[in-house]
This record gives structure tokens, sequence and C-alpha cells, in this order.
């Protein structure tokens, strides 16, 4: 099916793509029954069409849409039509942390206080047994207001990592490492754990989230090899 601006999805119209990634697409919506603008975020086909696959991020979905805290975006709802299955979520105007950094660091106070928003969101979710595995300046969206929100909240955990994207297209790796272990997550920010493949629990977030505050003082990535085999044997050799 073709998506494309203007259409509609239920009770939702297309306004225009503002995204793509391994975990799918996602579009700016105006939500026509509560006349407000939304997230959508459509799913791979690849992965729509795996019912069990669908009903684990189905289960997931449920459990991130519990989560109601300032600084994560919450998630409205799953839908389906036409064979297309999709996430409504709180669309979140602002800027990427990543935008941010590109201009350099944050002066001390100020990365302080985005540290301990971010520190808040991984918390709250970390209460309810929910970990984010793909923490990340793109991943964090500084609001007009300039408070932080945590996008894409539990999202990697709840994609199956079978359901393989291109690096070359997105900086998200959600790939079968071995046969004993899967790598999920972006390689300049992952852990040990997830790197070498291994099961990774909070502690993973706890990592991304070091890593992600060391670029906000210096201004310059901890780990950032030629290439992501490269950053990923940084991450599991070099010291810190």
């Amino acid at each position: 099916m073709t998506i494309e601006p203007g259409q509609q999805l239920l009770h939702y119209r297309l306004v225009e793509k503002i995204g793509e990634g391994g975990m799918g697409v996602v579009w700016k919506a105006i939500d026509t029954s509560l006349d407000r603008e939304v997230a959508i975020k459509i799913l791979p086909e690849t992965f729509a069409a795996d019912s069990e696959r669908l009903a684990r991020f189905e289960r997931e979905a449920r459990v991130l849409a519990s989560l109601n805290h300032p600084h994560i975006a919450g998630i409205y709802g799953i839908h389906e039509t036409a064979g297309v299955r999709f996430l409504s979520m709180e669309l979140v105007p602002g800027e990427d942390l990543s935008a941010m950094l590109d201009r350099g660091p944050l002066p001390l106070p100020r990365a302080l206080e985005v540290a301990r928003e971010i520190a808040e969101a991984l918390e709250a979710a970390h209460e309810i047994g929910v970990i984010h595995r793909d923490l990340k300046p793109a991943n964090v969206r500084m609001t007009t207001e300039g408070k932080a929100k945590v996008l894409d909240f539990g999202l990697a955990k709840a994609y199956d990592p079978a359901t393989a994207s291109d690096p070359s297209r997105s900086q998200t790796l959600t790939s079968a490492g071995t046969v004993a272990g899967l790598i999920i997550g972006t390689a300049a920010y992952m852990s040990p754990e997830q790197a070498a493949g291994q099961p990774t629990d909070r502690r993973c977030d706890i990592w991304s989230f070091g890593v992600l505050m060391y670029e906000m003082l210096v201004g310059n990535r901890l780990f950032a090899g030629e290439t992501i085999s490269h950053t990923l044997a940084d991450v599991l050799r070099a010291p810190i």
C-alpha cells in the first residue's frame, strides 16, 4: 500500500513524513476525531506480517502506553487498517538533542539539567520493567519550552531483531549477531553487553546515559570508529 501526504488511516490524516529508520516510517498527522497533531509510526511490512512478532509488540506497546511521565513521549495506541499496522504517538515539537550537540557541547548547568530529566525518564520506565536499549541524542527531543523528552522508549526492545534494518539507512542496528546472542541498538551508544550480543537489562540504559552525558559535556562522541564494526570494537575493548 502506497503511503502519501493527505492519506487517511482510520481517523488520522497524514501531513508529512518526518522520519524514517529500521523501526518504521514516522509521519506527522492530524487526529481528526480529537483535532490534534500526533506522530504516526508505520511498522515495516515484514514485521506487521508476522503474527507472533506483532503479538509480542502489542504486549510491549500496552506496557509502554502505561508510561505517563513528563519526560517520555507517550504512545496513544496501536492500530491496523487495510493491512497497515501503525502506532499513534505524542508529537513533540522542538529539535533533537543531536541537533543541539552538532553546534557544540552544552554549558555545564544546562547539561546537568537535561541529564537529570533524562535520568528521571529512565528511572520511571525501569521501575515498571521497560528498558530503552537505543538511548542516544537523536532519541531525545528538546521541546520548545526547553525540556527533554525521550522518544521511542522501549520500541527497540519491542522489535524482534530478526526484522533487521540496513545500517546504511539507519543508525539503529537491529540485527542477529550470533546464534548465541543478538545485537540491538546504536553502535556508538550501546553497552558492551549489547555489542557482544549478550542479554541486557537496565544497566545498558545506564551505560548509554553515561555516553550521552559525556557527549553533552565534551561535544564529541566517546566512541566514533570509522565503521560500525570499528565502533563496536572500541566499545568492547577501548579503555575509558
